[in-house]
């Protein structure tokens, strides 16, 4: 199973960027490489008319950009229905794929950009593999970031240092860390972290799929003591699109409408509220949430359910 390099995930924070120290850490291997970054490079090869192999400096000096994006795990590969709802929303600073794209010169006959990290190790009785991804060209081109700077300082170890991917509106299993090769290729490859794991059947369907896009949800944040009277209740909700409506229920009463901040231009999480009288005792608060593909977050038994958490009110 997925193993973490701490033992547990720290609280979320009901903040809109949240800090590094409050982001979950996930690695496949038990440990993350170590790397220098006087020694990190970056190849990009395969159906390209010129291979390139980027230093450092080199990178940093190619054209900067910014952006504001939540970050979701999907969870535990092996059993990707369970709920973790692990997440935080961080602002990253790199240079586009695209802008490295374009120097290589993708060939006509590319269609898919393969990512691969520097962690290796062993995996669910696969031994000695890579980290691996891969995304359609023109969606990878569109969308991804390789970024050096979390929240406006370096990447730390654990998050991906010196250079790793940022696949915006994708479960974070496409964000590949300690990123050094990138091939463009015109089939996907066949690999344990491609086309065996990190896929799913949506309902209706008999095909799996790459697990990419990022369900509509939301998570509660509201401390689990809370004053009696007067209270807010309030969270967190993303989606691969904006959310347009969240209902918060209280106990066994009726859905109440949330208030909901919008997203902006950027794929942010968005925050809601409710403020609701609460009586003296335990209490339990549900949230759902709605995107604007008209996704409805489902009830017990989906990675994404309707979420639940139990409070007290003294």
């Amino acid at each position: 199973m997925t193993q973490h390099t701490r033992p547990a995930d720290p609280t979320t924070p009901d903040s809109f960027i949240t800090p590094v120290d409050r982001v979950f850490v996930r690695t496949h291997f038990g440990k993350h490489p170590e790397l220098e970054a006087s020694a990190w490079s970056l190849t990009i090869e395969g159906l390209v008319d010129r291979p390139l192999e980027l230093d450092l400096p080199t990178l940093l000096a190619l054209p900067q950009t910014h952006l504001t994006a939540v970050h979701e795990c999907l969870g535990n590969p092996l059993h990707p229905d369970v709920p973790t709802r692990a997440v935080a929303n961080l602002d990253w600073t790199g240079v586009p794929l695209s802008t490295v794209l374009d120097l290589a010169g993708p060939r006509p006959e590319a269609r898919h950009v393969w990512l691969e990290g520097a962690d290796t190790g062993n995996f669910a009785d696969e031994h000695d593999i890579s980290y691996l991804k891969d995304l359609p060209l023109e969606q990878a081109r569109a969308e991804v970031l390789l970024a050096h700077r979390m929240n406006g300082e370096p990447l730390l170890p654990q998050h991906g240092f010196p250079v790793r991917a940022v696949a915006p509106r994708m479960f974070t299993t496409n964000s590949v860390k300690w990123l050094t090769r990138i091939v463009l290729a015109a089939e996907r490859p066949d690999h344990l972290f491609t086309t065996r794991l990190y896929t799913r059947t949506h309902p209706g369907e008999t095909e799996p799929r790459p697990a990419r896009e990022i369900d509509v949800n939301s998570k509660l944040l509201t401390p689990r003591h809370v004053p009696a009277g007067t209270t807010e209740l309030a969270g967190r909700t993303w989606s691969y699109t904006d959310v347009t409506t969240v209902d918060v229920a209280i106990d066994d009463g009726p859905w109440q409408r949330a208030t909901l901040e919008p997203r902006g231009t950027h794929p942010t999480w968005q925050r809601f509220a409710l403020t609701h009288h609460l009586t003296p005792g335990p209490h339990r608060i549900r949230s759902r949430a709605t995107d604007s593909a008209g996704r409805v977050q489902p009830p017990a038994g989906a990675r994404n359910e309707v979420h639940e958490i139990e409070i007290t009110a003294s």
